[in-house]
Formats: C-alpha cells, structure tokens, sequence
C-alpha cells in the first residue's frame, strides 16, 4: 500500500512538472530530460509511468478534461437557468487556469502539435457540445433571443473563450482571464439577451468576475 501510495505521488509530481514546463515553454520546447529535471525524480521513474512525452501530454490532457467535466456537472446541479450555468462554467474554467497549472498546459496543448486520442474528446468540441445545449436550453427559457444561430453562436462562444486564454498568455498575467471572460460575457449578453433581461446578467456577470468560486 504505501509503496503504491508513493508510485502515485511520483506520477502526480511528475504531471505537475510536466505541466508547468509545457505551460511556460511549449510541448516541443520541452524535453523529458528537462522534466525529469523540474520535478526531482530519475529517468527510471518517469519511464516508469511514461513511455513517452506524448503519453505525459494526454495525461495532462485528460486531467483538463475531467476537472473541466466536474466544474459543468458541479454548476448544472445547481438549479441555474440555462445561461446562467454556461456563464458559471465558463468563469470556473477560467478560474482553474488561474489556480494551477494543469488547465493551462492543458489548452496549449489542445491548441498545439498533439493530437488528441480517442477515447479522449477535444475539450473544444466539448465545451461547443455544452455551449449549444445550454444555449437551447436559454432560448425555451426566454433569456436568449430565439433567432439566434445556436451552432454559430456555440462555436463564436468557444472560439472567443479560448482565444482570450491564447492571446492573454503572453500579454499579461494569467490573473487576469476572470476580466476576459467577464468582457466576453458584457459583449455576448448585449447581443444575444432581450432588453428585459439583460440587466440581469451582466450584473451576474460582473458579479463572477469578483468571486474566487462560481459554483
């Protein structure tokens, strides 16, 4: 038990290094000599949980994917209107990138050289999967207009989410992408949201920005 406990926290140790390597460096700018390096352990023991730097990647990949999974299940069994918990999972997401380094490595790779494997889904068609559901779902709520293109909408959304995490990571600090996304939201709610309700949301919206935690 305690020798598996240890194998665990090597592997966890050496994601972690991992992580931060390809977050501050990139994927290829970074070797699994430099790894073994950052995080304190023998070649032995990383090819020992990793048989390649790509395996590390989808571990890092695949970490992304679940916690960003939980964030969405947390949110929708909250009760919130449809907009309201794509709002909420958009700043948790937002949140876990600033909170550590697994999110972060994990969008540069997604947006970089290494294909994603099934039975892994691209977190981007997942979270443009969760955007259209949602925003159907704010459309039979009356939050949205009903006019709208949800698929156009969805990947609009996603690409905007995304791409203020791409640009913000090398103009300013990672602290800021709570800002960004409630920017992304003043702009989307003027768009997509009826005079009536619009109020509504861009005070929860700026609301997020402030919290430490959106769930």
């Amino acid at each position: 038990m305690a020798r598996q406990l240890r194998a665990e926290q090597t592997r966890a140790t050496i994601i972690t290094a991992a992580a931060e390597l390809f977050d501050r460096r990139g994927y290829e700018s970074t070797s699994l000599s430099d790894i073994v390096e950052h995080a304190q352990v023998t070649k032995g023991a990383l090819y020992f949980h990793f048989a390649a730097k790509e395996d590390l990647a989808h571990a890092i990949m695949e970490l992304q994917s679940k916690a960003s999974r939980e964030v969405a299940n947390e949110v929708e069994s909250r009760g919130y209107s449809s907009l309201e918990t794509l709002m909420r999972i958009t700043f948790g997401i937002s949140r876990m990138s600033v909170e550590g380094p697994i999110q972060r490595a994990g969008l540069r790779l997604a947006t970089g050289p290494v294909e994603v494997r099934p039975p892994l889904a691209h977190p981007f068609t997942e979270w443009r999967d969760l955007a259209s559901r949602k925003l159907h779902g704010a459309v039979k709520e009356s939050d949205i207009h009903p006019d709208i293109d949800i698929e156009a909408t969805a990947h609009a959304l996603v690409s905007w989410f995304v791409g203020t995490r791409v640009v913000g990571r090398t103009l300013e600090p990672v602290a800021r992408q709570p800002r960004r996304v409630a920017e992304m939201w003043q702009v989307m709610i003027r768009g997509l949201v009826p005079v009536t309700r619009r109020a509504r949301y861009l005070s929860l919206a700026a609301r997020l920005e402030r919290e430490p935690r959106t769930v």
